[in-house]
């Protein structure tokens, strides 16, 4: 797979190379060691195509203006038979190197040539990467965070892909742990309002309708009940639908047993519902992991423990009033934390700990990545000092930190709240925007950013919308061939290329030709943002090109085969991009 700026690049240099070695043979430069000199595509383009530093490193070598080394490399630069076609000294020494037209032309060649794989390289050489990203408690449905995490990590992991890598989704299930003890807490206590007497007489008043009865009770606080909920548990009204629902099916069944009974019932009743309500509400979101893993799998198989186990065999851990700690302060973290409580019941960075030793080491993934919170950034070295002391290389594990989104509509953020029955969920905001908008504006910034997502924007078909303006460059390529084809144009099987030179066809094709190293990039930086970015400026460039370069009433008839298969080159990008993120690309808008 061509990457034609990449090969440019590469030629350039030995280009360079080739004219100092000459200058060098001809004693015009002394024969000293030459300094790394970087080639770069300047922003502005009438700097040209590419730019070197070579003379401004070489002057203290050479002993010698930088600009007087820079017009003897271009004199003595042999450009013939080569991507370029000229070469120039600016300013106190740069060197700017034109391209030829051949080039140019090669790039819409290549693009229609390898059509879907266009775009595609191998820089990652198939290594192996497991990108974990959503992984919400399974104790009730996914909030607009989790949104924001799943169209980042799954967008990301697509382009690890496209760049060579063998990338493997991962969702981690918490099904072990506080908060499936608080999860078993919540719907024991509705459990129990439900067999009191307030309880039969709310169920008796709902009919049968557990989303009504889900809400009364919801809506009463706790007020007239004989079991009140405490501060430390789940209130939205799913944990009473969940518990509604299983007393319709066992009614008093669970009155009289044991608390911890109670809960476990309940927790086996309900878990499994919200894992697969998990798992349907990503597939609706176009999200399908390769791999569910389960912490309790750690907690059956003995890891969690054995990795305490191990810490404390290389002499990483001391005892503390009955609690085993790490030293994470011998790994430059700021203060140590506890493994193992003095219950003897490990806390919960253990079994996160024996999670990320399964991925890099019992699974040997060459490279974990993690789509987290920005609440996980303390987190994060805890995590890599526990590594270091097991052995692993803490460099495979990389973070990356997502802050939170606010939802605006009408120019006013819309108030959020994960513990009443009201938030808005991702179900709630895919039922209200396109999983296009939804998948495209949450990657329209790096991770890191802070982000408004703007829900009557997202909606809006005109230009303002980036999704939209994006899928209409698609739709109007195609509605450009449908209208050519019902003259009766065909698409021409081939056309020369060089005709196309206009400011606006060059600048189009410079652009089709950054894809492959937008791509790696992208996955260099963790950033699917990039993506975004490169097909707004793709449908931008279109469609100046488009209203600038007449196609069907071109000057002539050469001129019209190249842009009809110009415009062929951009759809077929565009298609590529859009797939990439698994987004649709719309033939008619």
């Amino acid at each position: 797979m061509a990457d034609l700026i990449k090969q440019a690049s590469v030629q350039l240099r030995e280009l360079i190379m080739d004219a100092l070695g000459s200058l060098v043979a001809r004693q015009e430069l002394p024969a000293e060691l030459i300094p790394d000199f970087n080639i770069e595509i300047p922003a502005d383009k009438s700097h040209g195509d590419f730019a070197a530093n070579t003379a401004m490193v070489c002057a203290k070598a050479f002993r010698m203006p930088p600009r007087k080394i820079a017009e003897l490399i271009c004199e003595n630069v042999q450009l013939g038979g080569t991507v370029f076609e000229r070469a120039e000294v600016a300013g106190p020494g740069f060197m700017n190197f034109f391209l030829g037209r051949k080039w140019f032309a090669d790039v819409v060649e290549n693009v229609l040539e390898e059509k879907e794989n266009y775009g595609k390289t191998q820089t990652g050489a198939g290594k192996r990467i497991l990108v974990e990203f959503v992984s919400a408690n399974p104790t009730g449905p996914m909030h607009i965070g989790n949104a924001r995490g799943g169209a980042i990590g799954d967008c990301l992991a697509s382009v690890l892909q496209w760049a060579g890598y063998h990338a493997e989704r991962e969702f981690y299930v918490n099904d072990a742990g506080n908060q499936i003890d608080k999860f078993g807490r919540s719907l024991s206590l509705r459990y129990m309002q439900l067999c009191s007497e307030r309880g039969q007489q709310l169920i008796y008043d709902c009919g049968g309708d557990t989303e009504k009865l889900a809400k009364d009770i919801y809506e009463l606080s706790g007020e007239g009940m004989e079991f009140a909920m405490p501060e430390d548990v789940y209130l939205g009204t799913d944990i009473i639908e969940h518990a509604a629902n299983y007393y319709k099916q066992h009614l008093f069944e669970l009155q009289n047993v044991s608390e911890e009974e109670r809960k476990a019932a309940l927790v086996e009743y309900a878990l499994p519902i919200n894992i697969e309500g998990l798992e349907r509400d990503l597939r609706k979101y176009r999200i399908v992991y390769d791999n569910w893993f389960r912490e309790s799998t750690l907690h059956a198989s003995g890891e969690t423990m054995r990795i305490v186990d191990k810490l404390r065999e290389t002499g990483h851990t001391y005892e503390l009033e009955g609690a085993t700690w790490f030293k994470a302060t011998d790994f430059g973290v700021d203060k140590d934390f506890v493994l193992v409580r003095a219950n003897g019941v490990p806390t919960y960075v253990v079994p996160d700990i024996a999670y990320h030793y399964d991925k890099l080491v019992t699974r040997g993934f060459d490279k974990a990545i993690n789509v987290l919170g920005a609440d996980h950034h303390g987190y994060v070295p805890r995590l890599k000092s526990a590594l270091t002391a097991l052995g692993v290389d803490a460099g495979k594990l990389d973070v990356v930190l997502m802050q939170m989104v606010r939802l605006v509509r009408q120019g006013e953020v819309v108030k959020l709240s994960k513990r009443s029955g009201k938030a808005i969920t991702l179900v709630t905001l895919l039922d209200e925007i396109p999983i296009d908008a939804a998948r495209f504006y949450f990657n329209l910034r790096e991770a890191n950013s802070q982000f408004e997502f703007d829900l009557d924007l997202a909606v809006e078909k005109s230009s303002q919308n980036p999704v939209y303006y994006v899928q209409y460059a698609h739709a109007r390529i195609c509605s450009l061939l449908a209208n050519l084809a019902s003259e009766g144009i065909s698409v021409p099987d081939s056309a020369d290329f060089t005709l196309l030179s206009t400011p606006h066809e060059i600048e189009l094709i410079r652009h089709l030709a950054s894809l492959p190293k937008e791509v790696d990039l992208a996955a260099k930086y963790y950033d699917p943002a990039k993506m975004t970015k490169y097909a707004i400026d793709l449908a931008t460039l279109f469609h100046r090109f488009y209203d600038s370069c007449p196609v069907k009433n071109a000057p002539d008839e050469e001129l019209k085969k190249a842009r009809i298969l110009l415009s062929i080159a951009v759809r077929q990008t565009l298609r590529n991009v859009l797939s990439m993120l698994n987004i649709d690309a719309p033939e008619k808008m």
